[in-house]
């Protein structure tokens, strides 16, 4: 098989599929006959990924596999292609995801004595929905409560291969909110980084208690803005 061929296949596929690809998804796009080696895919995918270094998209590995998305320099201007008001994500639906990203497994008990306040039921349903956190186990402890973790939505969302990508607690200490590290498209609920400071050796997140009050927007979000605006299929409506 032709090279350019395999390579124009393969861009082809990303940008129709609408999610990532694995290396055996590309492979099932090929008839039996002419189907190529994983190598050979991983070279017309390293291909791809140094024809796009100067434009304006970008080839990136995520958790599920791979996809062409807008890189994140361009998304602000891309996204005024949408007229939604973008998704507002509130500092307490980011605190408990960061608490379960960083301290995962852990239970709602375990992230209400770290925040000073209790859960509020419409975060945990968001995480759930969006299919970003999961129940992985339960703690043997009188009552057994669930033990919540990220899934590979979660990593695919945010533009990650696996949790080491995650930006060290250091890093979100010196920055001024938790949505601007994790890239999270549109307005933001602000995360000041004195909040974020551990309370302890072992990695805790603390917040001060608060208002756990969730905007109508977090129960249905918005699935029109997403990092790095993943390129969609023709037939894939806005």
């Amino acid at each position: 098989m032709q090279e350019h061929y395999l390579k124009n296949v393969i861009e082809a596929a990303l940008l129709a599929a609408g999610r990532p690809l694995s290396i055996a998804d590309l492979a099932e796009i090929f008839d039996e006959r002419e189907r190529p080696e994983s190598d050979e895919i991983r070279a017309a995918l390293a291909e791809l990924q140094a024809d796009y270094a100067e434009r304006g998209i970008e080839l990136r590995e995520v958790a599920t596999g791979f996809r062409v998305q807008i890189r994140p320099s361009m998304t602000e201007a891309v996204s005024r292609l949408w007229q939604e008001r973008p998704q507002r994500y509130s500092r307490a639906l980011l605190e408990t995801l960061a608490l379960i990203a960083y301290r995962q497994p852990i239970t709602r008990a375990e992230i209400e004595e770290v925040r000073g306040v209790t859960v509020n039921p419409n975060i945990v349903r968001t995480l759930f929905e969006r299919n970003w956190i999961r129940v992985v186990g339960h703690r043997e402890v009188p009552g057994r409560p669930e033990l919540l973790g990220t899934t590979r939505e979660f990593l695919d969302y945010f533009g990650l291969k696996s949790l080491d990508e995650l930006p060290s607690l250091a890093e979100l200490r010196d920055m001024d909110n938790l949505g601007v590290q994790l890239e999270l498209p549109g307005e933001v609920g602000e995360v000041p980084a004195e909040d974020l400071r551990d309370q302890a050796e072992d990695t805790n997140l603390s917040a001060p208690g608060e208002d756990e009050n969730v905007d109508s927007e977090e129960a249905q979000p918005d699935e029109a803005q997403a990092p790095g605006l993943v390129a969609r299929g023709p037939d894939e409506s806005a």
